[in-house]
């Protein structure tokens, strides 16, 4: 369902020429989910009504200076009770912006916040692996301990100390 409502939003951003707009605006409001506990409870949280999901997140989008096609498309999904798509939307969306200039996505997940250096060298690594290049959508994850765990595409590399540990732990579970 997500790929739906991000592709007609592509086009649609395409057709008003407001890619870089539209793709700036949901980063902003992907932002704001991720800030905020108690929007990331109302987005997906099927406790509230749909004209409550609406009036908050109208009075956000106008707040923040959000308009346009995404203020549109979150209140309309607001309305149609598919707010909790609205994360996966924009990851999708993210993706199409990306294919259109040549860019591939990776996502990176690390158990602390990663540093402009790292993520610099991080995507100097990929892009020389790749040829191509690199959007980086980052997560933190805690559990993880250390290391990272790079998704692009199809492909996934494990290098986090979690994983290891596990491994570690399985390996020793079998000689005993």
């Amino acid at each position: 369902m997500a790929e739906r409502y991000a592709n007609a939003l592509f086009e649609l951003a395409q057709d008003t020429n407001s890619l870089p707009a539209v793709e700036g605006d949901l980063d902003r409001f992907a932002a704001l989910i991720a800030e905020s506990a108690d929007l990331k409870r109302l987005v997906r949280s099927p406790v509230f009504s749909s004209e409550e999901q609406e009036r908050a997140v109208a009075a956000l989008l106008e707040k923040d200076a959000i308009g346009g096609l995404v203020a549109n498309f979150i209140k309309v999904a607001a309305t149609n009770r598919r707010l909790f798509i609205v994360p996966d939307v924009i990851v999708a969306f993210k993706h199409m912006a990306a294919k259109q200039r040549g860019e591939v996505a990776a996502e990176v997940t690390s158990a602390e916040p990663l540093s402009d250096r790292h993520l610099d060298e991080l995507k100097a690594a990929l892009k020389a692996s790749l040829g191509k290049d690199i959007t980086l959508a980052t997560h933190v994850d805690p559990s993880l301990i250390g290391g990272l765990i790079v998704k692009v595409g199809s492909r996934m590399i494990d290098g986090s100390l979690k994983t290891k540990l596990n491994s570690l732990k399985l390996a020793m579970k079998e000689v005993g």
